[in-house]
């Protein structure tokens, strides 16, 4: 039909009124950005400085699109040579959301199907993959692989050639990287391809990822970060020359939100497998990942996984979400499709995520009860605190005005900053217990956690004192004693390594560990 002038004249300016409606909602989306990089730009420094994280690497999707990276800090805290956007990092198990992608891609190419038992694919020599004789493999599904209810652990006992299943698969959530190895090896064998140039040829290269890889390339040389410790110093550089599916990836933050792009938009899949990876199989125990000797737990409220994804319900809509943990390199990304936005966060040090609930809240704040599930202590935190005053000082003057209560943050704060002083616990300074309302307590991980860092940053003399209150405060518990004798075992006082691992083995005759460990020691 043609439109006759007046009628022409209406609908252009109807429509110029309709565009006009929309530019303070746009140009309020814009501000919102620019305040929201404001201040992300203001705080992540000071954040990095006090939890000790030397570098830093963030992407914001907004629209769909990489609307805006940075890059803080440092790859090397020895050489000072600055993180820039294209500096890579470990993905740690963000590796694990982008192997899905590439499983649901073979799955709409009719190459695999979810709910078909993984071991038909595999030649009879392989099919029994490292389980032995157990039935309960056939019953293992890429379904449950990317789902995380395979039974499997996380990860083996080192050294065991074993992979034991520890419920029925389907039964409940345990998080596995095993399982995400398995599934590996069956795309291979699928494909015939190695898994690194699957993974490239499938995903990386498709989608543009030209700084990723799941091995070692060799300009990472000069462009990969460093990993560090707890106390910010150089522990080491990863350069994986096996690829695996969920640990090895290396990327930038700027390549990793590209990615994010393509799941919010379901680009690559079909259009119900693109809504079925961001669909819930299974709710979560509510105490967190591992629920291997738990038998029924509690579940979460607000969080599932999907295949491959963690997904949160929030009352500003689902999102999608990952973590990932490489020991002494950290990573997150949390995703909002209905608002096309996310944000990725990489950083160089086992603190990393000490920061990151400051950090998702700048970038896009809301309600974020995964960052809760996944229990990382904040930089600021009591158990942050008495590293950092331990490190200052030494253990025991520590532990005195924490045997007596007199320890507080104010203590903690004032060691950290300022050194041992007359301010110190056990002097005259200290708050009684009765004049503090913050008086500090750690549970038994918190504390065994501290005698952990303690133990990597080599203080022998420090872990052992930490490890002694663990079992003071938790006598009963048998992984006390296990660490306190690893804690001996490391100092060389193999007498004493016996005694509390076999007092560890009194307490769990299950405590595979002990029993490992008296082996190797002869008792």
């Amino acid at each position: 039909m043609t439109l006759k002038a007046p009628c022409l004249i209406v609908f252009v300016l109807t429509l110029f009124i309709s565009l006009v409606a929309q530019l303070p909602s746009r140009q309020m989306q814009r501000k919102v950005d620019l305040a929201r990089i404001t201040r992300l730009e203001r705080d992540i420094p000071p954040l990095m400085a006090e939890g000790d994280i030397p570098g830093l690497s963030i992407a914001l999707v907004r629209d769909n699109v990489v609307a805006w990276s940075r890059a803080f800090g440092v790859k090397n805290s020895e050489t000072k040579e600055l993180v820039n956007e294209n500096t890579v990092f470990e993905a740690a198990s963000l590796s694990k959301p982008v192997f899905a992608y590439a499983v649901l891609k073979l799955v709409d190419g009719g190459k695999l199907s979810l709910d078909t038992p993984l071991n038909k694919y595999l030649d009879s020599k392989d099919a029994r993959y490292d389980v032995g004789e157990d039935p309960r493999l056939d019953q293992i599904t890429a379904r449950r692989v990317l789902s995380h209810t395979t039974g499997f652990p996380n990860w083996r006992p080192r050294g065991d050639k074993t992979l034991k299943i520890y419920f029925t698969p389907g039964e409940r959530f345990s998080y596995s990287g095993e399982g995400f190895v398995y599934l590996s090896r069956v795309v291979e064998h699928i494909t015939g391809e190695q898994l690194e140039v699957f993974m490239k040829r499938t995903v990386l290269d498709p989608l543009s990822m030209t700084s990723s890889s799941y091995v070692w390339k060799d300009d990472y040389e000069k462009r990969k970060t460093f990993a560090h410790n707890s106390v910010g110093m150089v522990s080491g550089r990863g350069k994986p020359e096996k690829a695996n599916a969920a640990a090895s990836l290396q990327t930038t933050a700027s390549d990793y939100a590209r990615f994010v792009v393509a799941i919010i938009k379901g680009e690559g899949l079909k259009p119900e497998t693109a809504h079925l990876m961001l669909t819930p199989q299974v709710s979560v125990a509510a105490e967190g990942a591992n629920t291997l000797s738990r038998e029924d737990p509690p579940l979460s409220t607000t969080i599932s996984w999907g295949l491959g994804w963690g997904i949160q319900q929030t009352a500003g809509g689902r999102s999608f979400w990952h973590w990932g943990d490489n020991g002494d390199t950290k990573a997150y990304v949390v995703a909002f499709p209905d608002q096309k936005s996310a944000v990725v966060m990489f950083a160089n040090s086992t603190n990393g995520l000490s920061i990151i609930r400051e950090v998702v809240d700048d970038a896009i704040g809301g309600q974020q009860p995964a960052l809760s599930w996944i229990k990382y202590d904040s930089y600021n935190s009591p158990a942050r605190l008495m590293l950092k005053a331990i490190v200052n000082s030494d253990a025991e003057t520590i532990l005195a005005g924490y045997r007596k209560h007199s320890l507080t943050s104010d203590n903690l704060n004032q060691l950290v900053h300022h050194g041992p002083n007359p301010g110190a616990p056990g002097n005259s300074s200290i708050k009684a217990k009765d004049q503090s309302p913050s008086t500090i307590l750690l549970n038994e991980q918190q504390m065994n956690t501290l005698g952990y860092q303690l133990l990597s940053l080599k203080r022998l003399k420090d872990a052992i004192a930490v490890f002694t209150q663990n079992t003071n405060d938790y006598p009963t518990s048998f992984n006390t004693w296990d660490s306190l004798a690893e804690g001996y075992m490391e100092s060389g006082d193999k007498v004493s390594a016996i005694k509390y691992y076999r007092k560890s083995l009194e307490l769990n005759p299950d405590n595979t560990n002990a029993v490992q460990k008296l082996k190797e020691l002869g008792g």
